[in-house]
């Protein structure tokens, strides 16, 4: 059957094959956008490197593309981005800002187009050597945990992006059996839980893992009731991981190379310990120290990084008590992976080996947690935190 239309329908014909072809170049165009992200990795200063370094990243082929150093900036081995992308806060790892003993964090405004930061403003972090910072869902405090002064602080965040003097500040007291490691207090991470309503705090000093309630009103931070468990003795618990539904708790244990894993009261904040593992397979006998532990966004597997193993340890979580099993250690193809971070699509996971000076990508199987690894391989100075963001074409 032939097609007849005259001039006009014919006019309207194209106008609307027109606008279809636009929409779907316009979803593709956004599909591709969706899937582009900036790569900021915190690292040590020195004879290597400068500050932050910046990257591009295509989520769909897993490659990268270096845009050279973000920011010029002391020691800034702990990196966290603000929740709407605008804004990139650094801990200085340091033991002397302004005259004082105490470290520094500093606040750069983030181009979302060029990966360029800039520096707002510096505030002294209220201890030495922060190693640690995070921000509470709002975007509107920034918390800080000090392992040389071991202390923690919170410090307001402007609407430009600023950071105000601190509006809370605990010093943490006591030691532990390790008297080389655990002679006073060393808080090693701070997060505020999934509701944001209390901010829990690892103390590798202490082997506590400590609750406190947390007011957004006026950034305050307050002993909940109890305050804290204690992990074995001498096990330097370092970093934190919170589940997505809340309720389980994790801590990688840095001193006696362990997992640990807590049920955690909403209503109340109290933790109560229901597991340790290794974070080993069972041959290996020397010295290891674990650093980073996250949980993926669907909940089912936890990742943690051992230095001197040199690996990445994956484990499935029980959807019912939250328990941990393991399931692979996998080299990370470097030295002292410090830090790892898995990227927003939940596909690929970065390594970042701190003494070879090598990020290694690797690709995460979603139904069994496993990793492979891939070619792609970033080559940055010291790397040792490892952040994402949106990226604007």
């Amino acid at each position: 059957m032939a097609l007849r239309c005259n001039g006009r329908e014919l006019e309207r014909f194209s106008s609307t094959v027109l606008l279809l072809v636009l929409m779907l170049l316009g979803r593709s165009s956004m599909a591709a956008s969706d899937r582009s992200f900036l790569v900021y990795v915190g690292t040590y200063t020195g004879e290597k490197s400068k500050g932050i370094y910046a990257y591009r990243f295509n989520a769909t082929t897993g490659s990268t593309t270096p845009i050279a150093i973000a920011a010029e900036t002391e020691n800034p081995s702990f990196i966290a981005i603000h929740p709407s992308g605008r804004f990139l806060y650094a801990v200085n790892e340091v033991d002397q800002f302004g005259g004082k003993a105490t470290g520094a964090v500093s606040a750069f405004a983030l181009n979302a187009e060029t990966g360029k930061l800039t520096l707002l403003n510096q505030v002294a972090s209220k201890g030495q050597g922060p190693a640690h910072l995070s921000l509470d869902k709002t975007g509107k405090y920034v918390l800080v945990a000090n392992y040389g002064g071991g202390s923690v602080a919170v410090f307001p965040v402007s609407r430009d992006g600023q950071l105000g003097e601190a509006s809370a500040f605990v010093q943490h007291a006591g030691s532990s059996v390790n008297h080389e490691r655990q002679a006073g207090p060393h808080a090693h991470a701070i997060l505020v839980s999934n509701d944001n309503q209390f901010s829990l705090v690892a103390d590798l000093g202490l082997d506590e893992l400590l609750a406190y309630k947390f007011d957004v009103a006026n950034g305050s931070l307050a002993p909940t009731h109890p305050q804290l468990v204690r992990t074995a003795a001498g096990a330097g618990p370092r970093h934190i991981a919170i589940h997505p539904n809340g309720e389980f708790v994790y801590a990688v244990n840095e001193l006696d190379s362990t997992v640990s894993t807590y049920s955690f009261n909403s209503k109340t904040g109290a933790l109560q310990p229901l597991q340790t593992l290794s974070t080993l397979p069972k041959d290996f006998t020397g010295e290891n120290y674990p650093a980073e532990i996250q949980v993926d966004s669907a909940g089912k597997h936890l990742y943690l990084s051992n230095r001197e193993h040199d690996s990445i340890g994956v484990f499935g979580i029980n959807p019912r008590n939250g328990t941990l099993s393991p399931v692979q250690d996998v080299s990370t193809g470097g030295k002292k992976p410090r830090s790892f971070a898995i990227d927003p699509t939940g596909k690929w996971l970065f390594a970042a080996n701190q003494e070879s000076d090598t990020i290694v990508v690797f690709r995460i199987d979603s139904r069994t947690g496993r990793l492979t690894p891939t070619s792609h391989v970033l080559s940055v100075p010291t790397p040792v935190c490892v952040v994402f963001t949106p990226a604007k074409d």
